[in-house]
């Protein structure tokens, strides 16, 4: 171990420069939960800008069924595409959001096969802050989805009678609700051993959900044995709850529901999650 001076180079004890070296300082303080929950989040939302890719399913998706469903079904269903877009939109915009939750887990899945989570699990950090970073950076993709469904409604002719407020209102509604859904996935995302097995599941879940529903048509008109499940969905009450904000006229009970609801699910699969996360 050497040091240089001016007059040459001397030596010095390696144990007194290590000692120096390993002379306890002050300890950067810890994270808070907020910040490390933040920062997860971010790495989640870079994933994006290095794979694009990614915002196929917010983008071209919303894009596909909407004008799919408005043309090809509008005359038969609402007499006009036009008119059963005012139908027909928010439902839209409520399956192509859930639909995208299951990303969460398929994520966590990923990370956990790779072996970061084992990295991550060593931090001094608030540990549920890994899992809800993926839920915020998310949010992104939700927030995106709305908005394209929004402005393709908006140039094909839907008109919100809530205005701009009714419209926040929703679509906030349709977000508070899809980060609480997450968790269900997350919760997956820990158990399954692969994401294709993940993304099997999810599909046999949502599909039922998303199109045993209002979305696309009154159930009134549905056969009388399908219809308890249907309006027990919680598909369809999201749906109406987003609709009457919309519209302007809020239907406080099923806003009620799906604010409760969504603190059940987080409750419920957050507890569970936290859980099996801490056990693997």
């Amino acid at each position: 171990m050497s040091t240089t001076t001016e007059s040459g180079t001397t030596y010095a004890p390696a144990a007194d420069v290590l000692g120096t070296v390993l002379t306890p300082g002050a300890k950067p303080a810890r994270p808070s939960a907020w910040s490390a929950s933040v920062t997860f989040g971010w790495r989640a939302m870079l994933k994006i800008k290095h794979v694009p890719e990614q915002l196929f399913d917010v983008t071209a998706f919303p894009l596909m069924m909407t004008l799919m469903f408005t043309y090809l079904f509008g005359g038969a269903l609402g007499g006009s595409p036009t008119k059963y877009l005012q139908f027909l939109l928010p439902g839209i915009m409520v399956t192509s959001v859930v639909m995208i939750t299951m990303y969460t887990g398929i994520e966590v899945n990923k990370d956990i096969e790779k072996g970061v989570f084992d990295r991550f699990r060593t931090l001094s950090i608030w540990r549920p802050s890994t899992l809800v970073g993926y839920l915020l950076g998310d949010l992104l993709r939700y927030t995106i989805a709305s908005i394209v469904i929004l402005v393709i409604g908006l140039v094909l002719g839907f008109r919100p009678q809530g205005g701009i407020t009714g419209v926040a209102g929703g679509t906030l509604l349709l977000l508070g609700f899809s980060f609480a859904f997450s968790w269900l996935w997350t919760m997956l995302g820990l158990l399954m051993r692969s994401e294709k097995a993940l993304m099997g599941v999810s599909m046999l879940v949502m599909m039922p959900l998303t199109f045993l529903s209002n979305v696309y048509v009154d159930p009134s008109t549905m056969p009388g044995w399908l219809q308890p499940f249907v309006n027990a969905s919680p598909i369809t009450h999201l749906v109406s709850a987003v609709r009457s904000l919309m519209r302007g006229t809020p239907d406080v009970g099923e806003i009620t529901w799906v604010l409760v609801s969504a603190g059940v699910l987080i409750a419920v699969f957050g507890t569970l999650t936290m859980r099996l996360y801490n056990r693997k």
